[in-house]
């Protein structure tokens, strides 16, 4: 029986339209090989959307995506807005977004292309098969807990204050998505906090823990994030599935993500407890590049892969578009940001022809 899902598109700025043309037509081979009919309606955010409606986030793309079983995003931002007040930025359209699907879970991945190893900083026998998903709580945490600001005192002295804060419930929820990510992987988990220090980490571990008996197939470990950070360079391979809150969760994922030294292979999702999650690249939208059929469309490609999966649960397919990916780089096929001595070099439209070719 053919599955109908609908999508909605959001290329944004820059490199973005580019970018999700070739990944539609990718989406659009794949679909009918997996019985599946894919429904793509597209709408503004970010620039775009400010030049068109004076919104970083028009009220009516918000409701296109809750009514979509699935949101693929591709990039925002560029310099004609940066002096714009903060409330009308890109930016604040991207956070609108997560805000107004709920969206509590970022899944950020970094996963070592062996054809692209010579792209990281690191040496290859340490980063040889690093495969990690981060799981980052995305909605508290230090970034939006109460109180925060800036304050005068009685002596005109000022204090920044930012509060950590985590509700069990918060935990719990991440914890969950992260354990059933883990059974979709190896079956190991690491939670990360500073339950040593920190009276919001012991919650965070007692909680984590006091859920792993409800995942007895998922190996679950702990660690101190300044650990964590050390074990990512030293040994990456010890990792799996990683679980943390929100900014011990923002740093670590980027440091996971330098570990494959290209951040134009780097797929993320957000996702909430229903409702369409949010699949997107990593990287910017390259204004610099923009139009000019440089880019590199295999992070949003790679999105595409994770919105099959994690988003509509059609894990073949997302399989097939990521060894699809594979192939191509068995190939020696570049663009021009992963290119090295005796690849063929081509744009982002050849790319996606290339990945139209193998699948």
């Amino acid at each position: 029986m053919t599955q109908k899902y609908s999508i909605t598109l959001l290329p944004g700025d820059g490199i973005g339209p580019e970018i999700m043309a070739s990944t539609v037509l990718v989406l659009q081979a794949i679909a009918p090989k997996f019985d599946l009919e894919l429904d793509f309606q597209e709408a503004l955010i970010g620039g775009a959307a400010i030049d068109a409606t004076g919104s970083p986030l028009p009220e009516a793309t918000l409701e296109t995506c809750r009514q979509s079983d699935a949101v693929l995003l591709a990039a925002i931002g560029g310099y004609q807005w940066d002096n714009l007040p903060r409330q009308q930025r890109p930016e604040t359209g991207l956070l609108g977004l997560r805000q107004g699907l709920g969206l509590f879970a970022n899944l950020r991945p970094a996963t070592i292309f062996p054809q692209l190893i010579e792209a990281s900083t690191l040496k290859p026998e340490v980063i040889t098969g690093v495969d990690i998903m981060v799981v980052r709580e995305l909605t508290g945490g230090i970034y939006f807990g109460q109180p925060k600001g800036i304050f005068t005192s009685e002596t005109q002295k000022k204090r920044g204050v930012n509060t950590m804060a985590y509700h069990e419930e918060e935990i719990d929820r991440i914890a969950k998505v992260a354990f059933e990510i883990a059974q979709k992987r190896n079956k190991k988990l690491c939670s990360v906090d500073k339950a040593n220090v920190l009276d919001v980490s012991q919650l965070w571990r007692d909680r984590v823990t006091a859920m792993a008996p409800l995942y007895p197939d998922v190996e679950l470990s702990h660690l101190y994030v300044d650990n964590a950070a050390m074990q990512l360079i030293r040994n990456p391979r010890q990792f799996d599935t990683i679980v943390t809150g929100n900014l011990f969760g923002d740093i670590l994922s980027d440091e996971a993500a330098m570990l494959t030294g290209s951040i134009g292979m780097l797929p993320s999702a957000s996702l909430g407890a229903k409702g369409p999650g949010v699949f997107e690249p990593v990287h910017g939208s390259a204004p610099d590049i923009a139009g000019q059929d440089l880019a590199n469309p295999l992070a949003q490609v790679l999105s595409a892969a994770m919105m099959l999966r994690y988003g509509l649960n059609q894990d073949e397919a997302a399989t097939t578009i990521e060894k699809a990916v594979w192939n191509v780089l068995e190939k020696g096929i570049r663009t021009g940001d992963i290119m090295s001595d005796g690849m063929k070099k081509v744009g982002c439209q050849a790319m996606g022809a290339a990945l139209l070719e193998v699948i």
